[in-house]
């Protein structure tokens, strides 16, 4: 039996892994600070522990591995990255974490690891036009992200880099745009757009208004976590060496991204555009690489991805509601 360790295994993208490689038969072991929020963990071992304590690294790469992921990271949506208020614990936390996993692996002589880097890398100055066609993994380079989150992401995927080179780690590293679905943040301030707007549709009447940051015509692209964890695994099991974007080529505003759920919720719902961390105007992924180097690509449709997370959250409010008429 093949074992994995997925670093992240509490998180959102990280518990759905779990779930994927057990369903692949795997033995998994999930290491977190936190357990799974919204459902049990499938891990066959999960050790609940800091990753920027060294010796719960240790702890979690007691043995050789056949694949480790490194999802594990201080993050969150705009909310949270791009106020300036978490800077500090964002890049400590999450560069402490990716040092201590390296090396606790090159002790173990564990060496094959995908690393999870992130769209945030990409540098600001090409990312004004909301028309932005896409973001090609050369464009990195000069350097000059538009967030401590994206800078700390960038020096790690280097970090990776050097441990490939000079101690002989199988590293693969993708970067991830703006990936959602079910059982991930909605209501806690650490969520991103797809959440947070299918949260304010389900609290909302029909006909009701919603709030948006900014006038809503930055546009994203937005991957659902099951063409996800099918691209980082194919990388993961390849032979290429190249920095990957995993994400949907599907650009969309985010007042259309707001229309497109209200239609799935079968509501209309009107915006107020109002201030608030926006991030940058223009990102999508340019996916010519990832079709080269794969010979695959993430094809499926927005509204696909939307209706599964809507119906997920719209329980969660549900829930919550219920609660609340109970407690009163």
């Amino acid at each position: 039996m093949k074992r994995a360790l997925v670093c992240g295994a509490g998180g959102f993208i990280g518990s759905h892994l779990v779930k994927r490689l057990k369903r692949e038969s795997f033995w998994v072991r999930g290491v977190d600070i936190k357990y799974p929020r919204f459902a049990e963990t499938e891990a066959d071992d999960f050790i609940k522990g800091d990753l920027r304590d060294f010796s719960t690294c240790c702890d979690a790469v007691d043995c050789r591995f056949d694949e480790i992921y490194q999802l594990a990271a201080d993050m969150g949506g705009a909310g949270y990255i791009f106020t300036g208020e978490n800077d500090a614990d964002v890049m400590h936390n999450s560069a402490q974490i990716n040092l201590n996993i390296l090396e606790a692996c090159r002790r173990r002589n564990s060496k094959r690891i995908f690393y999870s880097s992130s769209a945030c890398i990409y540098p600001e100055h090409i990312q004004r036009d909301p028309d932005n066609p896409g973001l090609a993994e050369p464009d990195a380079y000069p350097a000059a992200p538009d967030s401590e989150y994206g800078w700390e992401k960038l020096f790690s995927e280097r970090l990776y880099g050097a441990y490939a080179r000079n101690h002989g780690f199988t590293v693969r590293v993708a970067r991830y745009h703006n990936i959602f679905g079910p059982e991930g943040a909605w209501n806690d301030g650490r969520e991103k757009a797809p959440a947070a707007l299918c949260r304010k549709v389900a609290e909302v009447k029909d006909g009701g208004e919603i709030e948006v940051w900014g006038d809503g015509e930055q546009t994203r692209s937005f991957l659902y976590i099951d063409e996800c964890l099918e691209g980082s695994i194919r990388l993961m099991r390849s032979g290429c060496t190249d920095v990957l974007n995993i994400g949907s080529d599907e650009m969309v505003s985010i007042n259309k991204l707001v229309a497109l759920i209200a239609g799935v919720a079968e509501k209309k719902v009107r915006i107020r555009h109002i201030p608030g961390p926006l991030g940058v105007r223009g990102r999508n992924s340019d996916n010519r690489l990832i079709q080269e180097k794969l010979d695959w690509r993430p094809n499926a449709p927005l509204v696909r991805g939307v209706e599964r997370t809507y119906g997920w959250i719209a329980e969660q409010v549900a829930i919550l509601r219920q609660r609340g008429a109970s407690a009163a």
